[in-house]
């Protein structure tokens, strides 16, 4: 007798069959395994083109916010209007008030229409009406900078209204304007034509990333620039106050806690406060931060601290997991060469990773820098139109918007050049928080251990 297999005999299942043969059993088996790679495939395409079509949208509706239309216009500087007494005194020609600038206005586009022999029926002071309403205060603010020039022929470049910007980017046309005040069809005439003298151009407009909120009569000047950088300093604070907080929670319960029920409830408590919704959060620091504390309602202070209090379950349950993440060996090892406890964590395991608390800490930040509902309920919703900040200290405790913030109230205002930019500003908080999504990948991969 031998123990060699015998090769030529046909292998069988369990249930008689060749192994080497398709049973129905294993067609329908195959066939599902197939309808689930299907599936699976129908619903990355279906999210993909979901995501293609929320991208077209957005940016088909916000890039028209950077570009913005500007008019050229020469205006004489008359010194009977702007300094009678001739002195170049400050103060007297700050008495001028944005009124005292109108007629200006009105004698630079005469002169235009006459320079380029354009025919309309329009009166100077119709003609003004096409540019933003913040002209006038344009001119009166660089007259001030420079009384100089008063009595010179100064080339500026203003804004035109919100219609007229929309009539040069399409979404003003002449049937849409039949009940509008604001515009007529004899106006857009005259636009026409000083379109094709090269007077009306539509150029890059920097002021909407740099400039700061307008108000409802004045769409075409309004600006992220301020709210940016009040979230920013609610950034700091959130960074300032939320790192150390966390991970020092993280440490402290993941490797030095004893494990009882008093810390099984503080681990419960971290992960349903992670799920708590964000307005809960905002009437948390309505009532602590504002109405007990008295801090400065609409200040990014007290948006720091509203979002610091959302953020802190993100970061401990991230920076635990890293910590979890690294290999007892590692601690055994260092323990055995006479380490402490405490030299242990903060020698050996908390470098190691760093790499995951950083990435947990990032994707916190970016979740805190898009959120709205908090920060409705301590008020950072107002129009702010002040320049921003020269300190810290009183960036941190002056009134300001955030990015989000100030998209939900363009949104709801009633021009359509805010809704133009409300999916402008979309643009840009989508730029920071694929920015700080992208950085939190490549710190990973650059930092990150292998063992």
């Amino acid at each position: 007798m031998t123990d060699t297999p015998d090769t030529n005999a046909t292998p069988h299942s369990k249930h008689g069959a060749s192994l080497l043969e398709l049973t129905p059993r294993t067609k329908r088996r195959n066939a599902a395994e197939r309808r689930f790679r299907m599936y699976g495939m129908a619903a990355i395409a279906s999210g993909l083109i979901m995501l293609v079509i929320l991208v077209v949208n957005i940016f088909g509706a916000g890039m028209g916010a950077f570009q913005q239309t500007f008019m050229t216009l020469d205006v004489e500087l008359l010194e009977a209007k702007l300094d009678k007494k001739g002195n170049r005194d400050i103060a007297d020609i700050k008495k001028v008030s944005t009124f005292g600038y109108a007629p200006l206005l009105a004698n630079a586009f005469e002169t235009l229409v006459a320079k380029d022999g354009i025919e309309t029926d329009l009166s100077p002071k119709k003609m003004g009406k096409l540019l933003s309403k913040g002209a006038a205060a344009q001119m009166r603010n660089y007259v001030i900078k420079n009384p100089d020039e008063i009595g010179k022929t100064v080339t500026f470049k203003f804004l035109t209204n919100s219609r007229v910007d929309g009539y040069m980017k399409g979404r003003v046309t002449r049937d849409s304007i039949a009940n509008d005040k604001s515009i007529s069809v004899t106006q857009l005439d005259l636009v026409d034509q000083l379109v094709a003298a090269g007077a009306i151009k539509k150029r890059v407009n920097l002021d909407f990333i740099l400039g700061s909120d307008a108000s409802d009569q004045r769409p075409e000047a309004a600006g992220m620039g301020v709210s940016m950088v009040g979230s920013l300093f609610m950034m700091l604070v959130v960074l300032a106050l939320a790192l150390p907080i966390g991970v020092a929670a993280s440490i402290y319960l993941e490797e030095f806690a004893p494990k009882n029920w008093i810390t099984d409830v503080i681990e419960v408590n971290i992960s349903n406060l992670a799920a708590v919704p964000s307005i809960v959060f905002g009437i948390l620091g309505l009532s602590v931060f504002i109405n007990y504390m008295h801090l400065p309602m609409s200040a990014p202070l007290v948006g720091g601290l509203v979002l610091t209090l959302m953020t802190l379950p993100t970061i401990i349950i991230s920076t635990r997991a890293s910590l979890k993440s690294v290999p007892p060996s590692i601690r055994d090892a260092a323990l055995g060469v006479g380490a402490s406890k405490m030299q242990a964590v903060f020698h050996h395991v908390l470098p190691l990773a760093a790499p995951g608390i950083l990435t947990g800490t990032i994707i916190g930040l970016a979740q805190a820098l898009g959120e709205t509902a908090p920060l409705l309920l301590i008020g950072m919703v107002g129009f702010i139109a002040s320049n921003p900040p020269d300190s810290i200290a009183a960036g941190l405790m002056s009134p300001n918007s955030a990015m989000p913030a100030q998209i939900y109230e363009w949104a709801k205002r009633a021009d359509p050049a805010f809704y133009e930019r409300a999916w402008g500003g979309i643009i840009i908080l989508l730029v920071f928080l694929i920015t700080m999504n992208t950085v939190a990948v490549i710190l990973r991969r650059r930092f990150e251990r292998r063992w």
